[in-house]
């Protein structure tokens, strides 16, 4: 059985959850619950990930692959049901460009993220300001995406990490209200939220 490293907080753990459930591979693998911090190391998991990150997949012949993009890639080759990874060449290269853009999404929320849990008189707020630039940024152009008809069906990797990515801005940065200047966004995310494997990721704190 396979093995993945877990947060129930991490939308890039996430994204692999629900990338297991919309294939078909949920059961055939474990979930270990794992604690990473960027000030704490976790040496159990550098033995495994140099990067010290969740999320990181043991497979069956006991590789170890990191990070999110490549382990959902991977699993997507394991199923025989419709790719979220398109093959064509227009297609392929929408679902990557979309996919970026929301991992660029979540990784500037996670670091603000981080910046907002030191004590008051130590963060940079010039550093928070800047990631939120690049978070909204990335709304305003998936909200151009939705517009445009881009985050139409097929299901693909770029939606699977929108919808996860937007979970997180839900979860840990409510104030940022991004639905209110996004409308065409948020209902796209409203209906792609009704997924079971949405349903059934919901982050939340250890």
């Amino acid at each position: 059985m396979m093995k993945l490293r877990y947060a129930a907080a991490s939308p890039f753990v996430r994204k692999v959850v629900v990338v297991s459930l919309e294939t078909g591979l949920s059961e055939r693998i474990e979930r270990v619950a794992t604690s990473v911090s960027p000030v704490k190391p976790n040496e159990e998991v550098a033995r495994e990930n140099p990067l010290i990150k969740v999320p990181s997949l043991t497979t069956d012949d006991g590789t170890v692959l990191y990070d999110s993009d490549v382990i959902c890639e991977y699993l997507d080759t394991l199923h025989d049901g419709p790719k979220l990874f398109p093959a064509s060449d227009a297609a392929r290269w929408t679902a990557l460009r979309q996919q970026a853009l929301a991992d660029g999404l979540m990784e500037a929320a996670i670091l603000c993220r981080y910046e907002n849990l030191r004590p008051e008189e130590k963060r940079w707020t010039d550093w928070v300001e800047s990631q939120m630039r690049r978070v909204r940024g990335a709304l305003a152009a998936l909200e151009i995406e939705t517009e445009a008809g881009a985050l139409a069906a097929p299901l693909t990797i770029g939606h699977v990490t929108i919808g996860c990515a937007l979970g997180y801005l839900n979860f840990r940065f409510a104030k940022e209200e991004w639905q209110m200047r996004h409308r065409r966004l948020a209902a796209w995310f409203d209906e792609f939220n009704r997924r079971k494997s949405m349903q059934l990721t919901a982050p939340r704190d250890a």
